[in-house]
């Protein structure tokens, strides 16, 4: 089929009119239309299904949000006691200065600004003459007995420890003192067991004594008559 689109006629010159679209035939008002597979969610379902994903989206975003916070903390912490790490000997140097009183002047003008800046960091030293020693913060380097002490107890405090809040930079180096050993036996106690040792031999002799006496008396030996009188020989020998 050939259309003929030219909009001035070639027979007549006449300008066409343009033919318009037809609209889509409408059904006749008598027929229906066929129901459709499912029916549409209405807008308390749309509503509900909306808010849903939003509270999941919302917890989603607060869940990323506390575990950024926490590793961004976690990180400036551990940066913090790096740096702090790297300060010990620095601090170490400062205290034994101030020991042997070389600590004056600028220098000490210095010293202390740098223990007032590490202190508000949360640097805190510990260990002290008289604790009671605790491996999980203290490296004992020597060790000793004294009567003095009633448990292990830090008796010289060789190098000071240091902790950032609850994390040990350095544990503190001591000398550890302890109570005598009281499972060692005194000299009393040996002198009694020497005793009761001597007491067991000289009655084990006297029971072998009695012993051996016995079996020479079954052996043979002087025998008396009915009447007393000895005879001098054997037992049951006639005159």
């Amino acid at each position: 089929m050939i259309r003929d689109k030219r909009r001035v006629d070639p027979e007549t010159g006449e300008l066409r009119e343009r033919e318009e679209t037809a609209a889509p035939a409408s059904p006749p008002p008598g027929s229906t239309e066929p129901p459709s597979s499912s029916p549409e969610p209405t807008a308390e379902a749309q509503l509900a299904e909306r808010t849903a994903d939003l509270q999941r989206l919302q917890a989603e975003y607060l869940n990323y949000k506390r575990r950024v916070d926490r590793d961004r903390e976690n990180a400036r912490k551990n940066a913090i006691a790096a740096t702090l790490a790297a300060l010990l000997p620095v601090l170490d140097d400062i205290a034994r200065a101030r020991e042997h009183e070389e600590l004056s002047g600028g220098f000490k003008a210095v010293a202390e600004s740098l223990e007032g800046a590490v202190s508000k960091l949360g640097l805190t030293p510990f260990g002290q003459v008289g604790d009671e020693f605790d491996p999980r913060i203290h490296e004992a380097l020597m060790h000793s007995y004294s009567d003095e002490v009633a448990g292990p107890t830090c008796q010289v405090i060789l190098q000071v420890g240091y902790s950032i809040d609850d994390r040990i930079l350095r544990p503190a180096r001591v000398a550890v003192a302890e109570p005598p050993h009281s499972s060692a036996p005194s000299e009393a106690d040996v002198a009694d067991s020497d005793a009761d040792g001597v007491g067991e031999a000289a009655s084990s002799d006297d029971h072998a004594e009695a012993a051996d006496a016995s079996a020479d008396e079954g052996r043979g030996g002087t025998s008396y008559d009915d009447n007393g009188s000895n005879d001098g020989g054997p037992s049951g020998a006639s005159a």
